[in-house]
């Protein structure tokens, strides 16, 4: 109202249903911009129990564990079964018969297909002595793969993408380094700047490379299993200072952070 001429100047009519009605468009709009924010932003990492990269990483690794223990569990039940037999006089059972067995099917085809395989592979191996180019039998993302640790030591100088894309770990000389994954020496020999240097391919697109050991206990073409001895360590070549191990690990033709996957 107008103080002067009481004129009515604009008026708002307020009942319950208008109240209602305002209090549920206020509740539904804010309920909407609560799920935009938790749904389509890097916030919902913040709720307790919702998983982060690191816990899926995990939960990828713990799978691929199980599936590997899964499978030795089967093969070596056909190994007991078979022993049973041996130990009591029978003759022992072909891997053919032992298929039957229910819930190992599929572990015994692995060794039945490796064992009427095995002089084709003989074959194979010399032809092509690398074999490196061999399929393996799944292919995994670097994150769920499993890495032997190559040398307990200290980082001395860690990763930089740009400055220095490896790691440096000090350790006492000799010092074993061992193969981080199963692979096949692809270099192993002297360089000036780099001194005794070996290179291992592994599947899935990955190479490691070790530098500056004292002495190679693996020459090119060998193969090699994961903790495998490859190299003492040492201080060769003429850009180390101290006795260390130049640790470089590549996937699908890019340095990566070996920090970030294996454990020092």
């Amino acid at each position: 109202m107008d103080d002067q001429t009481h004129k009515q100047l604009w008026c708002i009519r307020f009942t319950r249903m208008s109240f209602l009605v305002t209090a549920v468009t206020v509740f539904i709009c804010v309920t909407a911009i609560l799920f935009s924010v938790i749904a389509y932003t890097p916030v919902r990492t913040f709720i307790p129990g919702y998983p982060d990269a690191h816990a899926k990483r995990a939960a990828i690794q713990s799978a691929i564990m199980a599936d590997s223990l899964q499978n030795m569990m089967k093969i070596w039940e056909i190994y007991a079964s078979n022993l049973r037999r041996v130990i009591s006089g029978e003759e022992p059972a072909r891997i053919d018969s032992l298929m039957n067995i229910g819930g190992v099917s599929g572990a015994v085809n692995a060794v039945a297909d490796k064992t009427r395989d095995s002089l084709l592979r003989e074959h194979v191996l010399e032809e092509e002595q690398f074999e490196i180019s061999g399929r393996s039998d799944r292919s995994l993302p670097i994150e769920g793969m499993i890495f032997f640790t190559p040398l307990k030591g200290v980082v001395s100088q860690g990763y930089d993408e740009i400055m220095h894309p490896y790691i440096d770990i000090t350790a006492p000389a000799n010092s074993v380094v061992k193969a981080a994954l199963d692979g096949t020496v692809i270099f192993a020999g002297w360089n000036d700047e780099a001194g005794y240097t070996i290179q291992l391919q592994h599947s899935n697109d990955i190479v490691t490379i070790y530098k500056h050991n004292q002495k190679l206990l693996k020459k090119t073409g060998d193969k090699v299993a994961a903790g495998t001895p490859i190299a003492m360590v040492g201080s060769t070549g003429s850009l180390s200072s101290g006795d260390h191990l130049h640790f470089e690990l590549w996937y699908r033709g890019e340095a990566v952070n070996p920090t970030k996957y294996i454990s020092f």
